[in-house]
């Protein structure tokens, strides 16, 4: 697999969630631009390689949509005037990390057609299995792409599917059921606005009010950044459609049942906004279990637990509730090393880790430390840390992980890679432990990532190699990249 990831983020080596996607629908008309914006922004975390905004009026001609994407944050993306420029009442909105698909400003959504019966505008968060098997089946009868990510075969399947059916949504449902892997989407017609979320509850999606204001979005926090309350998350399997009337109409045809279901538990341990609510869940309380869960069954004696930023705090507050052992902060996370970040020369004394990340030698100086990470990848970053915290006075370093050990690749929008490259692969904890350069290394018990979800069900595809649905045969993530 070709890969496209910057220095920055290889050296990182930490886990990244494809997209983050927000769809805004103003029954009153007013211009909903700048408010895709101001969602956006609250979903940042989840994509920080391109971003984009397509608008339309309900009320105008059915062909004209206004769209802006680019590379980079969506600050650096938009700015006043652009927004000004861009009328419509209903709109959608994307943020992206590529796990498959090269990056590149045309693999940059939302993706906007124009076919016979007028115009789609689709975001996309989540991987398809059989997305080169859709897109073949395309190619051979004269389909041309523009991009090489699969939330263009799911256009294109939309757009297919409306030439047969009265209503847009139908082709929307129709299309979902030739779809494999994960997926939640929200599609702008002309006069609606469409969410639909795969079976399996891979990736999440909520439903949110402001006046006369309907959105669709990845979290909760982006409802509560531009002050609207939340309805109620899209279940998994469910196609929900937004008309002019302001109902909200419901399609459960896709459903399984509830336990065959998969959430993507790294919603829960790392990837959604600890200030989220998804399926129910609040994602603070369940980092601040996973701690619990930790000092539970890896308690360890310590004079200071801290957590790696950001992830890790929640889990190490959990810890140190839990444990009784002080929490309090070691790291200072400089706040300005984002995506544009250029890797230090081989030759140049700077680490990429120190400009990130410092400690505060005060807090660690003659201590034993409990280090709390979300979770370990190839474990290039944890050694670095430890040893910083070492060069900082610390007497111990005691590393906690609130998750299992990754010994599988994700095929569902996560980008865990191949086994070879998983530092829990083929080697013992004691092993890992070492090369990490710890005291000791405890691990979340994988029995234990139901008790995060409050019982709900959840893929451990990446911990166990057991997934919810058949993996491909071969690694196809990325098989298009450019």
């Amino acid at each position: 697999m070709k890969n496209n990831r910057s220095d920055h983020e290889m050296l990182s080596a930490k886990l990244h969630e494809e997209c983050g996607v927000f769809g805004m629908y103003d029954l009153s008309g007013k211009d909903v631009a700048s408010s895709v914006y101001y969602g956006l922004f609250a979903l940042q975390h989840r994509g920080q390689e391109s971003c984009g905004i397509a608008v339309s009026d309900t009320k105008g001609p059915k062909r004209k949509v206004t769209v802006h994407k680019d590379m980079g944050l969506v600050h650096e993306v938009f700015t006043e005037e652009t927004l000004e420029q861009m009328k419509g009442d209903i709109g959608v909105g994307h943020v992206r990390y590529s796990t498959a698909g090269a990056s590149t400003r045309e693999n940059a959504q939302p993706l906007v057609l124009n076919y016979v019966k007028g115009t789609l505008g689709l975001v996309h968060n989540g991987n398809l299995i059989n997305a080169s098997e859709l897109r073949h089946d395309l190619e051979y009868t004269g389909a041309i792409f523009q991009t090489t990510i699969d939330s263009e075969v799911i256009a294109y399947h939309i757009a297919r599917e409306r030439l047969n059916t009265d209503r847009v949504e139908d082709a929307v449902v129709r299309a979902c059921r030739k779809l494999k892997g994960a997926y939640s989407l929200v599609v702008m017609s002309p006069r609606k606005l469409i969410g639909a979320r795969d079976p399996f509850g891979f990736k999440p999606l909520c439903i949110g009010r402001r006046d006369d204001a309907y959105i669709l979005t990845s979290e909760t926090c982006a409802l509560e950044t531009i002050d609207a309350e939340f309805i109620r998350d899209v279940l998994p399997g469910e196609v929900v459609t937004i008309t002019k009337d302001g109902a909200i109409h419901s399609d459960t045809s896709l459903c399984i049942p509830r336990e065959k279901e998969a959430r993507c538990i790294f919603e829960y341990i790392y990837f959604a906004r600890p200030d989220s609510h998804i399926d129910g869940i609040s994602v603070y309380a369940s980092r601040i279990r996973a701690g619990q869960f930790l000092a539970m069954d890896s308690y360890v004696e310590a004079d200071l637990v801290t957590g790696v930023p950001e992830s890790g705090n929640a889990a190490a507050l959990g810890y140190a509730m839990q444990s009784g052992i002080p929490y309090g902060n070691a790291f200072v996370k400089n706040s300005y090393v984002g995506r544009t970040f250029i890797k230090p020369k081989q030759s140049s004394r700077e680490s990429a880790v120190r400009v990130k990340l410092n400690v505060l030698k005060e807090a660690v100086n003659g201590k034993r430390i409990i280090m709390i990470d979300d979770s370990i990848v190839r474990g290039t970053t944890s050694d670095r840390i430890v040893k910083m915290l070492r060069d900082a006075g610390a007497t111990k370093v005691h590393v906690r992980v609130s998750s299992p050990p990754f010994l599988w690749p994700c095929y569902f929008g996560t980008d865990i890679p191949q086994r070879e490259q998983l530092i829990a692969y083929n080697r013992s904890i004691d092993e890992i432990c070492k090369i990490i350069g710890a005291d000791s290394l405890g691990y979340l018990g994988i029995d234990r990532l139901e008790g995060l979800a409050e019982g709900q069900k959840i893929c451990r595809g990446c911990f166990n190699g057991i997934y919810p649905i058949e993996p491909p045969d071969e690694d196809i993530r990325g098989e298009y990249e450019q």
